[in-house]
């Protein structure tokens, strides 16, 4: 143990950590502080209270005013709230252009972001002939086996695709593309159609086709998709389809700017 460590005090679990650090931010929303005012808010001794101001401070988390000044919370949380506030704007006016285009195609219609190599369904609306009562808000899918992941892969820098096929791209049916050569091509004629499709590659049974939402400076935003079972949603359908989902997509990029201005 270091002279410098309380006796009675243990370093702290990564979790504990977190936790911590949590609760070190909720005081700086409140107001400014010192070490020794939040180390009595964590109830620990300065030296670690120190450890966990710093690390913040070096992520730009926290700022500090003067050399042995107070620390409040710095710039660096813009990167949160900004991407926090552009997703609520996603669902607050991605919802009725769901509920319109699943009304129009009878299937359930989902807009989409991309999360590092993930794509995180944010809006949902079932159709009239929709038969699944899977609600997929919330939930992460893997970008290479799905028709929104694709979608946005499809416009997604050159680093983010590198990050995505670094890695073992997972197998979850007999149709998953998990070579990854074979997805850059898929990708590549993904973006010069303007749309991507997924046929039983994340679900035996489940078609999907997707277009994305395209923002300022041609960047994907988002992904719009219509999912159903092979059956009904069949191949023949992707022209109708992909009318119907640029239509919306256009709607929601004008929703978006007009929120904007």
């Amino acid at each position: 143990m270091s002279n410098s460590q309380h006796p009675t005090e243990r370093e702290p679990a990564p979790v504990q950590s977190v936790d911590r650090a949590i609760t070190i931010l909720e005081l700086l929303a409140r107001t400014e502080a010192g070490i020794t005012e939040i180390a009595a808010e964590l109830g620990v001794h300065k030296s670690t209270a120190s450890r966990l101001v710093h690390t913040l401070k070096s992520r730009r988390l926290v700022e500090q005013h003067g050399e042995r000044g107070r620390f409040s919370l710095g710039m660096g949380m813009m990167r949160f709230t900004g991407a926090v506030a552009g997703q609520l704007d996603i669902v607050q006016i991605g919802n009725p252009v769901c509920e319109e285009l699943a009304e129009r195609l009878g299937e359930t219609v989902n807009v989409a972001v991309l999360d590092a190599t993930d794509t995180i369904n944010v809006s949902q609306a079932r159709g009239s002939s929709a038969v699944a009562a899977q609600n997929w808000i919330g939930q992460r899918t893997p970008s290479h086996a799905t028709a929104s992941g694709k979608a946005l892969l499809a416009l997604a820098s050159p680093d983010e695709l590198d990050d995505l096929l670094s890695g073992e791209l997972v197998s979850y049916t007999p149709r998953t593309i998990t070579d990854a050569e074979e997805l850059r091509e898929v990708l590549k004629k993904t973006a010069e159609d303007g749309y991507a499709t997924c046929f039983e590659e994340l679900e035996p049974g489940l078609h999907a086709i997707a277009v994305p939402v395209v923002g300022p400076g041609d960047d994907a935003v988002a992904a719009i998709s219509a999912a159903g079972p092979a059956y009904r949603l069949s191949k023949k359908r992707i022209p109708e389809v992909v009318e119907e989902l640029r239509r919306g997509a256009r709607d929601l990029a004008d929703r978006m700017a007009y929120l904007s201005r």
